[in-house]
């Protein structure tokens, strides 16, 4: 049995206030035994006005959540999956960057978000992450205590191929970090979290941004555990931020294979 954290979040315009709140978590999360601790997609900021966003946002090297959390993974021991973070990239372009951090405060891994985030709601809302963002374009998964880890973000949890290769990848556990807007979690955010966790034979840790944003957004909330059955082990609702805890047994991920062992079967289909 792994202990896993997931820290659902309310992020606002002030990375050091978002910053506090990742770091107070290790403190729990050390005294309940977690292997690993997960945050959500945006961890650091969540601010839609991108000029004044404009001066928070930096490369890796000079970002102060990245730095305070790395301290705190090195402090604690703990391990960490920050579900993403907005940085400078060195072309002018921002990246939406996931980050592993081992307990010696290393980066382990990291991943861009691949599928950028171009819509247009009937509520009204309307958003472009491209203006902003450029698209990663790899697939990436990391050894972790919990097993192999695969990296995916938010929108990305719509397109099948890439929780394809996740699976073929044999990946353990899939973190799918989300910053849902409220309409879309409705209609589709327990669906599609459980169909990851089922076609790729893994746990699902999804942990998420809730509540009313100081930008004025309103996100979904409800960070979510799903086991490889496509059981949901945890949901922490849409309420408030706060820290939830689930228990992996790796000997689940065997059994479900085992059972229904999609991933062998798996062809390839011409089209």
């Amino acid at each position: 049995m792994k202990r896993i954290a997931v820290l659902q979040m309310t992020s606002g315009i002030d990375p050091e206030v978002n910053a506090r709140t990742i770091v107070k978590a290790f403190d729990t999360a050390k005294a309940s035994a977690v292997k690993m601790l997960f945050t959500p997609e945006m961890s650091g900021l969540v601010d839609r006005d991108r000029k004044r966003a404009i001066t928070q946002v930096v490369p890796e090297g000079e970002d102060r959540v990245l730095a305070a959390v790395r301290e705190a993974a090195a402090k604690s021991g703990i391990w960490v999956t920050i579900g993403s973070l907005a940085v400078l990239r060195e072309d002018g372009s921002w990246a939406n960057r996931s980050f592993v951090i081992d307990g010696s405060g290393e980066i382990v891994a990291r991943y861009d978000k691949i599928h950028m985030f171009d819509v247009d709601l009937d509520t009204g809302e309307s958003w472009r992450e491209s203006n902003a963002y450029a698209a990663g374009d790899a697939v990436v998964t990391v050894e972790t205590p919990l097993g192999r880890l695969g990296l995916a973000i938010c929108y990305d949890i719509r397109f099948p191929a890439l929780f394809e290769a996740l699976g073929q990848a044999r990946c353990d556990v899939i973190a799918i970090p989300a910053a849902f807007t409220v309409p879309t979690g409705k209609a589709h955010w327990h669906l599609l979290q459980r169909a990851r966790a089922v076609e790729a034979s893994a746990y699902v840790v999804a942990a998420a941004q809730v509540g009313r944003h100081e930008d004025g957004r309103s996100t979904y909330g409800h960070s979510l555990v799903v086991d490889p059955w496509g059981e949901i082990l945890l949901d922490m609702g849409e309420a408030e931020a706060g820290l939830g805890f689930a228990e992996l047994h790796p000997e689940r991920i065997a059994d479900v294979r085992a059972q229904l062992p999609s991933l062998a079967n798996r062809r390839d289909i011409a089209i």
